[in-house]
């Protein structure tokens, strides 16, 4: 499906970036990964933009890679550039020298996740559910434990990687997933932008440098194994049955 899959909009200080494609639960194709990057740009280079806000439309803020896509490809060549194309809009989100607040009220899994991790301030409402349900179909949060294991708590971390579970907004805020639970997201997230305007463009792109530094560092040393990793895992045959298993509802065949 074509078509502006990322709305782009100006509210005085703030730009707003909202993915805009619900009918495929705003997943990352290559479309809206294009789409996003360039509003991403666009917002760096526009004058008086002190903040941008990535929001989304319907229920699922997002649900990871469109899996779509795959039909006539190589199996392996798509996994290592999804991997690759995940890594390159995660930086661009830390790498923008401009605050990025998410504004998520519905349900955030896979690359989703990763790109939670990659915001400076996450707003999260009572709609709000997360997991990492990767190793249940026999793959691993490659790329995303870039953006991911700065944020969350290392007992956090160890659990929710390897169990799959979900939880609310509540959770998220107390493992450092999030910034702020809050009822009205909205509100919550105006009240942020209002406090971001009043910095210097120059104060806040040091101020957030300072911020991403360390994990851009590690998107340097690992990016690339890690998509090789993602690629790896992807053709594997765990992860042909655990795919298989989770399309025709059914509990996975794992080796003993």
């Amino acid at each position: 499906m074509s078509g502006t899959l990322v709305r782009y909009d100006v509210d005085d200080a703030v730009a707003r970036l909202t993915l805009d494609s619900p009918h495929n639960h705003n997943a990352l194709s290559t479309a809206l990964v294009s789409q996003l990057r360039d509003g991403l740009a666009q917002a760096a280079a526009a004058p008086g933009i002190r903040a941008v806000v990535l929001g989304h439309t319907g229920k699922t803020f997002c649900a990871g890679a469109d899996l779509s896509e795959a039909t006539g490809r190589d199996p392996g060549d798509l996994a290592v550039d999804r991997a690759r194309e995940m890594a390159v809009v995660l930086r661009s989100i830390l790498e923008l020298p401009i605050p990025v607040v998410a504004a998520v009220d519905g349900h955030v899994r896979a690359g989703g996740m990763g790109l939670i991790g990659a915001c400076d301030i996450a707003v999260a409402g009572p709609a709000s559910t997360f997991a990492l349900t990767e190793a249940r179909i026999g793959v691993a949060p490659s790329i995303i434990s870039l953006t991911l294991l700065p944020k969350l708590t290392a007992r956090a971390a160890g659990r929710y990687f390897v169990t799959g579970e979900k939880f609310g907004s509540a959770e998220a805020a107390a493992i450092g997933l999030i910034s702020i639970a809050a009822d009205d997201v909205s509100a919550a997230v105006a009240a942020l932008t209002d406090e971001i305007a009043k910095g210097s463009p120059q104060g806040l792109a040091a101020s957030k440098a300072l911020t991403t530094a360390s994990i851009l560092a590690d998107f340097d040393t690992h990016a690339d194994g890690l998509a090789v990793q993602s690629a790896r895992l992807f053709v594997s045959d765990e992860a042909r049955e655990g795919m298989l298993a989770f399309l025709q509802k059914r509990t996975p065949n794992w080796p003993k």
